[in-house]
């Protein structure tokens, strides 16, 4: 199956952010859940079981000037091999001059599946964008798949961050990987708020050269990380 859908937000004469285009496609169904205010709130629902693999899905994002878009899912992901073996995509792309918050919901590699999952960011200079990721190798008892995910994003042409993380190999439960945890939490935050570089047992803040800062989060189960990840 392959896929796509595009989301534009823009300011309306009254300063409220409103939804100029939305245009949705099987299984990525956009849903507005609020139609006046200074941030606006659309749902990003997968409408069929999706990813399986052979899928290729993309997601074009564009928030204009002053405007405020919260894009949060509505359920987990499971990402699900399918019968030809082939592997599955996706490629969320972000162009922001106002400021956004993508919050999905957590996404479960599950055995045998093999994803590619990239997210491409573009900021102006005042933009703000704060991306959560939360995944989860393999369902209860079972071993995970494999899930490599990538982030990029620039601000006015210049680097940012580039980072790629891979789950699903048996470095996952060394030392040197991921120590055996079962789930797994990234939280970026490009903005102006300054952070001190912090962490604990099993988590930690860095700052970012060009601004902002990446916080990782490693835990048993997901009401862990996510509250390490709220705290931050």
């Amino acid at each position: 199956m392959k896929a796509s859908a595009r989301l534009v937000v823009g300011l309306d004469s009254h300063g409220n952010s409103v939804v100029r285009v939305l245009r949705s496609q099987s299984p990525l169904t956009l849903v507005p859940a609020r139609r006046v205010g200074p941030v606006a709130l659309v749902h990003l629902v997968s409408s069929v079981t999706s990813p399986l693999g052979g899928d290729a899905l993309e997601l074009s994002v564009e928030v204009g000037p002053g405007a405020s878009l919260d894009l949060r899912g509505v359920a987990a992901t499971l990402m699900l091999p399918g019968p030809t073996g082939l592997p599955s995509s996706s490629v969320v792309r972000f162009a922001v001059e106002g400021a956004v918050r993508y919050l999905p919901e957590p996404t479960v590699v599950t055995a045998r599946a093999r994803h590619t999952a990239v997210v491409e960011a573009e900021l102006d200079s005042h933009a703000e964008l704060s991306l959560r990721e939360v995944l989860v190798l393999g369902r209860a008892g079972e071993t995970a798949g494999t899930l490599s995910t990538s982030v990029r994003a620039t601000r006015c042409g210049k680097p940012l961050l580039h980072q790629q993380l891979i789950v699903g190999s048996p470095l996952d439960s060394s030392s040197a990987g991921l120590a055996g945890k079962r789930v797994v939490g990234t939280s970026l935050m490009l903005d102006a708020v300054s952070r001190p570089s912090d962490g604990g047992a099993w988590w930690n803040v860095v700052p970012l050269a060009a601004g902002g800062s990446l916080a990782t989060a490693l835990g048993d189960d997901v009401v862990t990380v996510t509250r390490v990840l709220d705290a931050i």
